[in-house]
């Protein structure tokens, strides 16, 4: 997995410096692993064009409180009431909303994606102008707070729920989905667009004596699906709104680079140190990414027929038990009572329901009287016949190897 490695490391490490952005100016290079200190729609301006292949933002959601709150035993809410969140109005907030959206527009990669969480107070009025921007919506997501913060009043339900709009650059571009890999971490079955996670609390909850540090910090669980659906190790992961540097940890951990834009001085410091608290073992690519059949070499089902792994006339058996049976034709066709097709064609009909005929037929193995899918052949066909580029480069570094203990 060599070339893996290399394509993380292929960037200078970080220098670990604190970048503050005073005016007008453009950066020549993307400053890689580091946090700007500014007002993002300056730095974002400033930013080299297509530079960036993923962007998480958590923008202020304009709460628009206008009392304290407290809760029943007459304690006060820490509710979010700082000045960064605070517009005049809704027209201020749409003209700030449409500014930051499009500079990440600019800086995003035409194959790049945008992820933006937000709540009943602004998200609503966030996806109309990211429509209106010409961004292409994706998905939205909920997030269900299995532990949210009741309604102290009484006056309405429990707000127990934030969304997240999941859009590409552009309609049709292609884009990163890591299928396979949010299934896995669902235990096998295809991940939905509800997913149930508790708030940010305990111990990853960061404060400042008593008090949190920071009123919107997102937990690293929610964080953590987000880099892993839509990016690659390697890939730059750009956070707007940094905060305190929830979405650096998680780049961090997965191996992606990260930039963070974060105004406040207070929090700039709390990243900081978050990032650099946060271990990093040598990159192995085998832990990081989840290997998927669409990447795969592509061998139909005739090729195992011309190469012999099967021959025309052997019979294949629809099930591992069942007894409909069909015949393979010399041209990679099979043929079941009477009709003839891919092996996808005729297990389709069979079930009245779209299936993959390589898991759906079986051949019978002669040394062991078991009966196999036939994708079973398709894989060592694979191994036998098509190394990855990884496999080829390991036995090439392996041949030089021996070739210079032999001359030394």
């Amino acid at each position: 997995m060599a070339s893996e490695t290399n394509r993380f490391l292929d960037r200078e490490p970080p220098s670990q410096k604190l970048i503050v952005f005073y005016g007008s100016i453009k950066l020549s290079h993307l400053p890689i692993d580091e946090i700007i200190q500014g007002d993002c729609i300056e730095v974002l301006a400033a930013l080299p064009t297509e530079s960036v292949d993923l962007i998480f933002a958590d923008p202020p959601y304009n709460l628009q409180l206008h009392q304290e709150l407290y809760r029943p035993n007459y304690t006060r809410v820490e509710a979010v009431d700082d000045t960064w969140d605070k517009f005049k109005n809704f027209e201020a907030y749409d003209h700030f909303t449409k500014q930051w959206l499009s500079a990440c527009r600019r800086v995003l990669k035409r194959t790049g994606t945008l992820w933006v969480i937000g709540t009943y107070h602004n998200v609503f009025r966030i996806g109309k102008i990211l429509q209106d921007l010409q961004y292409w919506i994706l998905n939205d997501v909920i997030w269900i707070k299995t532990n949210p913060m009741p309604n102290f009043r009484g006056v309405r339900f429990t707000n127990a729920h934030e969304t997240l709009i999941w859009a590409q650059r552009e309609r049709g571009a292609s884009y990163t989905f890591n299928h396979h890999a949010m299934k896995a971490l669902n235990d096998d079955l295809q991940m939905r667009s509800d997913w149930c996670l508790p708030i940010c609390s305990g111990g990853e909850r960061l404060r400042e004596g008593k008090q949190r540090a920071h009123p919107t910090q997102k937990p690293e669980s929610l964080l953590y699906r987000i880099p892993q659906a839509s990016s690659n190790p390697g890939d730059v992961v750009l956070d707007p709104f940094f905060g305190t540097g929830t979405t650096g940890v998680v780049a961090k951990r997965l191996y992606r680079h990260w930039v963070g834009i974060e105004r406040e001085t207070r929090f700039v410091d709390l990243a900081r140190q978050r990032i650099k608290d946060t271990p990093q073992n040598v990159f192995d690519a085998t832990l990081f990414e989840t290997p998927s059949p669409r990447k795969r070499r592509r061998v139909p089902f005739g090729t195992l027929v011309e190469y012999g792994f099967v021959q025309p006339g052997q019979m294949l058996y629809f099930g591992k038990t069942g007894e409909t049976t069909a015949r393979i034709l010399a041209d990679g066709a099979i043929e079941c009572d009477g009709q003839r097709g891919l092996i996808h064609q005729v297990a389709k009909e069979l079930r009245q329901a779209p299936c993959n005929g390589w898991e759906q037929w079986y051949y019978l193995n002669e040394q062991t009287g078991e009966r196999l899918p036939i994708d079973h052949l398709r894989e060592i066909f694979r191994a036998k016949y098509y190394k990855t580029k990884e496999e080829k480069r390991e036995e090439h570094d392996g041949k030089d190897v021996h070739k210079n203990s032999l001359e030394s």
